[in-house]
């Protein structure tokens, strides 16, 4: 095989997950193979930069490609001293004053996701954000105007195609310009990495007609995989030598409650489900999951444990089946049957002392106030009217009261009965014309991301995830997996069920018998595939916010090396005079002139 190496560089570049990725591809025709090389990438972020030669290996440069027009418009103030937009030439010096063959940009995706709302995504602040799509894709064409890259890539998120339609357009006519052929799509780089998670984004290809005239394909696509099968090979959170990035969230007590109670595969919704009253659960009682003994009684003719310094039923087999029982002792406010014998009369009998009250089930009518809020049955006889007739004179009246209008006041109409009369006066205070609506969620509208983000959402061991977002918590997406496996280093609780806001790490053991626990920020980077589940990684810095952050900002590796495999394959059948190649998959960019020949200088020459 002979090696024809393949340049990349990267805008917006991040911590790197793209690069990796690019890095790994492996592309072959005939005897040629393609080895990728990085030659750099630019980025805001300084710690993000920090990260991308953590893992490329490969240093990358701290720069703000804003305009001054669009700093101002973001931040709010115009630039410090000293600041500079950055030039043409600075991209170059980037990519170390080499020429790539392929640039790869994911600029930020923020103004155009469907988490920020319509009315955010219009302000001038988010609108600068956007721009810097137009304004990176512009830099790129300049520095190599006179030999420009084969092929450009342009990664953001599906909603791009609506939000920064006016953006993709001008894009579009300056890529044209330059002599590109550009195509529109989108891709789930779950399915063409093989990950654990469904990521659907937007593709712009870009390919330079005269450099690169075959077709360019999409790469195929694979099986989403589950998450128990990343998961599941990494050591279980919490364990001493997994690193801080392997811990699990100290979240409330009420969180962990909530997380435990949605069922797997479901979200917030699930909750619904529960029975209220009075505002606690009707048909499950929450207690701590104590072990060894916890409320343990010991027959009476068995030996105890041993006795300890805080020997309580609750920490323990502390308590004993007692045989003798004089059924007298401790029965404060204890009622008799009324077929019972009575005890011991003593000289202190009242109800709060013992059994001194009885069940009597005579009806004595002549008591004063016998019918005090009595209702007399519809086929029954009324008491005698009397001049106090707010005694006893209730009736249960079978009747229905939809008809006359004004015994209809603010009535509710049960879900699964019909309606009163349609009338003119058709409203909540006129006639029975409000509904007891058992589904949840309807007074929400179409696009409300809590309705439809799967908040508190729970993902199955056997699933994939979701898109592994910037801000991935527990309570804004499926951020939390129903794991099978026991906690790591599980300690019995306290004798007392922690108060509703208490931060703690809790395992509790959900109906479907597994543990609901937010996924650590080293398993996100397993998802994402910037990492092996067996590897260890500590990115720079100490926050999780910041990691998850640039780890959900992050093109998936696997899915970047999919791509680039496919996009080498293209560049050396275009190296090699190929104009025409078959394949089963689908033509990624469609050329606008077919049959094109390459210019045949040499090999080692165009490479």
């Amino acid at each position: 095989m002979k090696p024809v190496k393949i340049r990349h560089f990267h805008l917006f570049c991040g911590l790197g997950g793209g690069a990796k990725g690019f890095n790994k591809a492996n592309p072959r025709v005939g005897n040629l193979q393609g080895e990728f090389r990085c030659l750099g990438g630019i980025d805001v972020d300084a710690r993000a930069i920090a990260n991308f030669k953590k893992l490329t290996g490969v240093p990358g440069t701290v720069r703000d490609l804003m305009s001054a027009q669009q700093y101002e418009a973001y931040h709010g103030h115009p630039p410090p001293e000293g600041w500079r937009e950055a030039t043409p030439a600075d991209i170059q010096n980037a990519a170390g004053g080499e020429r790539p063959h392929i640039v790869f940009l994911s600029a930020p995706c923020k103004g155009f996701s469907g988490l920020l709302s319509q009315s955010l995504s219009t302000t001038a602040k988010y609108q600068a954000l956007n721009e810097l799509t137009l304004r990176g894709i512009w830099l790129t064409l300049e520095a190599w105007k006179n030999d420009p890259p084969e092929l450009l890539i342009f990664e953001n998120v599906p909603r791009i195609a609506n939000r920064g339609r006016h953006l993709l357009e001008q894009i579009t006519q300056l890529l044209r310009a330059y002599g590109y052929a550009v195509a529109e799509t989108t891709h789930d780089c779950g399915e063409i990495g093989g990950l654990a998670q469904s990521r659907r984004r937007f593709l712009l290809v870009a390919r330079h007609e005269e450099k690169v005239p075959p077709f360019l394909y999409e790469p195929p696509k694979k099986t989403l995989r589950a998450v128990g099968d990343i998961l599941g090979a990494m050591p279980l959170p919490g364990v001493e030598d997994a690193g801080p990035m392997h811990r699990i969230p100290s979240l409330q007590w009420k969180t962990w409650v909530r997380l435990a109670f949605v069922e797997a595969g479901k979200d917030w919704r699930s909750l619904n489900r529960l029975a209220i009253e009075d505002g606690h659960l009707r048909d499950y009682l929450i207690v701590p999951g104590y072990h060894n003994g916890y409320l343990g009684v010991n027959s009476w003719d068995a030996p105890t444990g041993t006795i300890a310094g805080g020997s309580r039923p609750t920490n323990g087999a502390f308590s004993v089946a007692d045989p003798r029982y004089d059924g007298q002792q401790y029965s404060q406010y204890g009622v008799l049957g009324w077929q019972e014998t009575a005890g011991v009369v003593t000289g202190q009998r009242s109800p709060g002392q013992g059994r001194f009250s009885v069940a009597d089930p005579r009806h004595h009518g002549t008591a004063k106030h016998n019918n005090a809020f009595r209702i007399t049955p519809w086929e029954g006889n009324a008491g005698a009217v009397t001049s106090a007739h707010g005694a006893g004179q209730c009736v249960q009246d079978p009747r229905p009261g939809g008809q006359p209008a004004a015994r209809s006041k603010y009535r509710v109409t049960c879900y699964n009965e019909h309606s009163g009369a349609v009338i003119a006066a058709s409203t909540t205070g006129e006639s029975a014309f409000a509904v007891a609506d058992p589904r949840p969620g309807l007074s929400r509208k179409k696009g409300d991301s809590y309705l439809t983000a799967g908040h508190y959402g729970v993902v199955p061991w056997q699933s994939p995830a979701g898109a592994v977002s910037a801000a991935a918590g527990h309570d804004n997406g499926r951020w939390t997996v129903a794991d099978p496996r026991p906690a790591a280093n599980s300690e019995g609780p306290e004798d007392t069920l922690p108060a509703a806001t208490d931060r703690l790490i809790a395992e509790i053991t959900a109906l479907d018998g597994t543990w609901h626990r937010p996924f650590t920020t080293l398993e996100l980077a397993a998802l994402q595939s910037l990492i092996e589940p067996e590897e260890y990684l500590v990115l720079h810095g100490k926050s999780d916010s910041v990691w998850r952050e640039q780890i959900g900002n992050a093109v998936p590796a696997l899915a970047a090396e999919a791509i680039g495999n496919t996009m080498g394959e293209t560049l050396l059948l275009a190296w090699t005079g190929e104009t025409f190649v078959l394949s089963p998959e689908k033509v990624w960019v469609q050329p606008l002139r077919v049959a094109l020949s390459v210019d045949h200088r040499p090999l080692e020459d165009m490479a």
